[in-house]
């Protein structure tokens, strides 16, 4: 079947958002976010929403699965899931391409793999069942029915464990088809590991200069505890432990620069596994604009 997604993905600090903009107002196109954090209201240093990056020439180009929650309420697959194939119809009935964009691996994974993920049915009995074991045999379980478990924080509060395990048996009981064809074009953009290195600790450099720790400051007196800060990760847990006095500043930033340099590597991890896989990822040296307008002129029409 012919391409009816075209997909910009790499490890963070590549400069994704910025030409996925430039490439959906070049081909009249519309921005699907695939961040698992971007989703949250309020949450815009820390998390890079850049919304600058989305004014081209004068145009501000529409984009979708940011800002959609509030960092009080869970997101998970099955969500992202749900808005994805909402906002992937809405782009198409409105004659544009769609660009799924981001950096969360499974995210990307879930639709270029095409998951099915059907509602999980968190009864009362069930949650009660689990409930009653201890929360090393509820891990034992859950990493015997999901071994590709990938947020290691839901091995650590029982509730998360609960709806993992439900989630996880639903998903393995579960053999109808996902919702709709997708067939994408994926574009994949990638530095030299030194060169990403070094962007991510100038970015964070300057994101601490331009409000990242009053940001956090205001989720804290908007009622985010510091648990819920330590789940965001990155840059909220580390600010996060730098404002409840655990880290001294430069402890906090020498920390987090070095939390982000392994995330972008767990990134190309991820990415790597689409692509032995069989996901043909194109890739492009930095955001260079011209060499994927070149692919997509080629490939999807």
């Amino acid at each position: 079947m012919p391409y009816n997604l075209i997909t910009i993905l790499g490890p963070t600090a590549v400069g994704k958002t910025r030409l996925s903009a430039q490439l959906a107002n070049n081909f009249n196109g519309e921005i699907i976010s695939a961040d698992s954090r971007q989703v949250y209201r309020g949450m815009d240093i820390g998390t890079g929403k850049d919304l600058n990056d989305y004014l081209i020439d004068g145009n501000k180009i529409p984009y979708h699965l940011i800002d959609v929650i509030e960092p009080s309420d869970e997101f998970n697959l099955f969500l992202f899931n749900k808005l994805f194939y909402q906002a992937f119809e809405y782009v198409n009935s409105h004659q544009k391409i769609p660009f799924l964009v981001g950096g969360t691996g499974l995210y990307l994974h879930s639709i270029l793999k095409k998951y099915n993920l059907p509602e999980a049915d968190f009864s009362k009995t069930r949650t009660e069942e689990l409930d009653k074991l201890s929360i090393e045999v509820l891990t034992v379980l859950l990493k015997k029915i999901n071994p590709a478990l990938h947020n290691s924080t839901d091995l650590i509060i029982k509730k998360r464990i609960i709806k993992a395990i439900i989630i996880a048996e639903t998903n393995n009981n579960e053999l109808s088809q996902p919702q709709m064809e997708i067939n994408s074009l994926v574009i994949g953009v990638k530095f030299e590991r030194e060169e990403i290195k070094k962007r991510i600790t100038e970015r964070l450099k300057t994101r601490l200069q331009n409000g990242m720790i009053d940001e956090v400051k205001h989720l804290l007196n908007d009622g985010i505890s510091y648990e819920r800060l330590n789940l965001f990760g990155l840059e909220y847990k580390y600010i996060g432990k730098y404002l409840s006095g655990e880290l001294k500043y430069d402890e906090m930033f020498q920390s987090l620069n070095s939390s982000i340099h392994n995330f972008a590597k767990r990134q190309m991890t991820w990415l790597r596994k689409m692509n032995r896989e069989g996901i043909d990822i194109n890739w492009i040296e930095g955001a260079d604009c011209d060499a994927a307008k070149q692919i997509i002129t080629q490939k999807y029409f």
